[in-house]
């Protein structure tokens, strides 16, 4: 009889441990493709290898803090994000908490413009107009076409970090790591406001992964996001010629739907959203051009 309630006692315990280590697995594996990184690039960054990985994005490991202080050193973020918490925010003021909680999605992000617009100095968008999203969604198409039309140069964030570093973005990561990426990053979105008045600006799609660049470039510029179906976004990555995301098509629509889905919470804090599947070119430019006037009028009032 005391057997069997110890037996009792013990698999709840069990199940609990189990839960947590999967809470911690979708916490690392979510880290690690918010930031665009494979288990290749974190094994490599983090020295740990790409097998135990899997487990422990599996929940069939049982990590030690030590590993985990190591994938965050890595990731350049906290330990503590990876450690499942009932509480998460660090507002401290309870009533602000309360009364943001209160809010619906598109009440949030009006709370957010004017919090955004207020602690930046009330300038509002003085950069221009930053297009976000993943790859594939039509940020360069519609960025030429609305640079044209408006007369307003076009820039690639991408390029500028390249001529700040006098690199390619894969021999800067090779060389020096990601840490060093996300400070030219930062640093080509300050090269860009000194050296232009205004410009329509395409962004990276793994940019919003760090919050204070981020946020950098919302207060800076009006956000767009660019979005479209994974299906889309697959196939015009497969047109621009890349096809080794498409060896295995139903893993490639995977990775992307993980990605999105860690990403997606940052992306929806852009000023608009435009969806281009299903959608002509010349449709979306247009949409696109009316909507950044208007909205870029009101940031002026």
């Amino acid at each position: 009889m005391q057997e069997n309630t110890v037996s009792d006692k013990k698999q709840p315990e069990k199940d609990a441990s189990e839960e947590y280590m999967k809470q911690i697995a979708k916490l690392v594996r979510g880290m690690r493709t918010q930031r665009g990184l494979t288990r290749k690039d974190l094994s490599k960054m983090s020295s740990i290898s790409e097998r135990y990985l899997a487990q422990v994005e599996a929940g069939k490991a049982n990590i030690s803090i030590a590993l985990l202080w190591r994938m965050a050193e890595a990731m350049q973020v906290n330990v503590s994000s990876f450690l499942p918490q009932v509480e998460q925010t660090n507002i401290q003021l309870g009533p602000l908490k309360q009364f943001l909680e209160g809010l619906s999605l598109e009440q949030e992000k009006k709370a957010f413009e004017i919090l955004l617009k207020y602690f930046s100095g009330g300038k509002g968008p003085t950069g221009g107009i930053a297009l976000i999203g993943l790859r594939g969604a039509g940020k360069s198409t519609l960025g030429r076409i609305l640079s044209e039309s408006a007369n307003i140069p076009f820039v690639s964030l991408t390029q500028v970090i390249e001529k700040l570093a006098g690199l390619e973005i894969p021999e800067i990561l090779s060389m020096f790591g990601q840490r060093a990426y996300r400070r030219l990053e930062h640093q080509a979105i300050d090269y860009v406001l000194e050296n232009h008045e205004s410009v329509i600006l395409e962004v990276g799609g793994s940019l919003v992964s760090e919050s204070e660049t981020f946020n950098h470039l919302l207060s800076s510029f009006y956000t767009v996001w660019i979005r479209a179906k994974l299906e889309d976004h697959l196939n015009r990555v497969l047109a621009q010629g890349e096809s080794k995301p498409l060896r295995d098509r139903e893993k490639a629509i995977e990775d992307l739907k993980h990605i999105l889905e860690e990403r997606e919470p940052f992306y929806m804090a852009a000023n608009w959203v435009i969806d281009t599947s299903e959608r002509s070119i010349e449709e979306c430019a247009k949409e696109l051009s009316t909507k950044c006037r208007c909205f870029c009028c009101e940031w002026s009032q």
